[in-house]
């Protein structure tokens, strides 16, 4: 009997908690509440920003920035909402921000607050290639993947512990754990899993950016020049990402799909 019930509840679980991906329909276990995946995305964004201060706002760059998040945001509540998934960003509080460092990075926290550093910017090289890497981040925060890295390394490492009691007893685990959750830090985990996301969020990229207006053929040649500038990349299965080559591969094969969604800005 108790075995019955715990498997029924578990059951009930699984079922309350599952989600589908926009674009891959994908099935995904999400087990943290949104609200409390936003208020933990709010803290550290702002925490970020006050330990390393973005560019300001009346700088061009910045205003370009905002501009082509803003358009992508927009683009991307629009495609939801009329693609049977209305409301999934109504409670997002869209941030773009600039930080000058020489990084080659970009990232998205739940709630759509995004942060790029001035070092990817060369690499984007143009407004569409900027929007290619936007759509990808903002496509991470829309797909919910922090809430499921979280959720699943807090099943791993939590041991069984709920997540506010993890958040009163370990802070600083909670603050590492929601950092690699968000994509901020990176260590060796779980591949196969995170690989899955860079895939997902490339597609879905592709589309949000073609919907908002920007060329999305522009995203392989992104991936293009990264590759150019040489460097040590790991091999593909010792790697949270794919390799160059493989997403430029899997970009050029979901190009005909997001090009259905693209009338370029007048």
């Amino acid at each position: 009997m108790r075995f019955s019930l715990f498997t029924a509840l578990a059951v009930a679980l699984l079922l309350e908690s599952c989600n589908t991906v926009p674009v891959t329909g994908r099935k995904q276990l999400k087990l943290l509440p949104s609200s409390q995946m936003l208020s933990m995305s709010a803290s550290e964004y702002d925490s970020f920003l006050s330990q390393t201060p973005p560019m300001p706002d009346a700088d061009p760059q910045v205003k370009n920035l905002r501009k082509i998040g803003n358009d992508i945001a927009v683009a991307t509540k629009k495609f939801l909402d009329e693609n049977g998934h209305s409301g999934l960003v109504d409670d997002f509080d869209w941030q773009f921000n600039l930080i000058d460092d020489p990084t080659l990075n970009a990232w998205c926290m739940p709630g759509g607050r995004v942060v790029f550093y001035t070092g990817i910017l060369p690499v984007c090289d143009n407004n569409n290639g900027i929007a290619a890497v936007m759509g990808h981040e903002v496509a991470h925060a829309v797909a919910k993947h922090g809430n499921e890295r979280m959720s699943q390394q807090l099943a791993l490492q939590g041991a069984g512990l709920s997540l506010s009691t993890i958040l009163a007893e370990q802070p600083q685990f909670t603050h590492d754990l929601a950092l690699q959750a968000f994509g901020v830090g990176s260590q060796f985990g779980i591949l196969a899993y995170s690989r899955k996301h860079e895939n997902e969020a490339d597609k879905m990229g592709l589309i949000f950016m073609a919907a908002a207006g920007y060329d999305p053929r522009e995203a392989s040649k992104v991936w293009e020049r990264m590759s150019a500038l040489g460097g040590e990349q790991p091999p593909e299965f010792m790697s949270t990402h794919p390799s160059h080559e493989t997403r430029i591969l899997e970009l050029e094969a979901f190009m005909d799909e997001a090009l259905k969604y693209y009338q370029p800005r007048k």
